[in-house]
């Protein structure tokens, strides 16, 4: 992955991804909401249509409804995720993508489908490594 920097450095440019004190910079933090276990899921489900919050705790299925908060708040937060909350009784809030959620999503997607349709050749890869090593 190219990252650009005005410092031409090869330290530079690796820099940018590397951990700098106790902060992360921007976009590995991005990068790992994204590509989260519920991350990956939510954004993926969220392609279809919006979902209400229990509808998509159902789908994802597995997902504690405080990792699923935490994950949606988090989207939310990096603009992936649009939260709509009707002021209706019972309280209804709905999830949906934002624009910039939707190329995030499609992206996730392909991988998703990249792995999916070569996991038969991770697994004999898998053994491969396995075998040589016992």
């Amino acid at each position: 992955m190219a990252v650009s920097t005005s410092d031409s450095s090869p330290r530079a440019a690796v820099g940018k991804w590397n951990v700098d004190g106790e902060s992360m910079c921007p976009y590995r933090l991005v990068l790992e909401h994204v590509t989260s276990r519920w991350g990956v899921l939510v954004l993926i489900q969220l392609l279809e249509r919006p979902h209400r919050f229990s509808e998509l705790r159902r789908a994802i299925g597995r997902v504690s409804e405080k990792m699923l908060t935490q994950t949606l708040q988090t989207l939310e937060r990096d603009g992936l995720v649009h939260r709509d909350a009707k002021p209706v009784i019972p309280p209804r809030v709905d999830y949906s993508l934002t624009h910039l959620g939707r190329e995030a999503a499609e992206q996730v997607r392909t991988l998703a489908s990249w792995t999916e349709k070569r996991m038969d050749e991770v697994r004999k890869a898998r053994q491969a490594y396995d075998e040589a090593r016992a």
